[in-house]
């Protein structure tokens, strides 16, 4: 997690952050990053894409899964397209 993106706070150290991670299987671990960093952005996909180091593409297509799967997705803001 990188200090200026930090989401909640100053950034964890590793060995603060792994133990909370054990158990989960990455896509686990991507789906929460992407949908905690997309509602801190306030739903704003082109924001969350920047802060993840993703296209905007990618995060789209993730959030057309996520949210077939059942998830609870973020609105955009008002004007940008979903």
């Amino acid at each position: 997690m990188s200090q200026n993106y930090a989401l909640h706070g100053p950034a964890l150290a590793p060995n603060e952050v792994v133990p909370w991670l054990i158990g989960s299987t990455i896509s686990e671990i991507e789906r929460e990053l992407m949908l905690q960093t997309l509602a801190h952005c306030g739903g704003n996909r082109t924001h969350a894409a920047r802060v993840l180091g993703v296209s905007v593409r990618t995060l789209r297509n993730k959030i057309r899964q996520y949210s077939a799967d059942g998830a609870d997705i973020p609105a955009p803001p008002h004007g940008e397209p979903s």
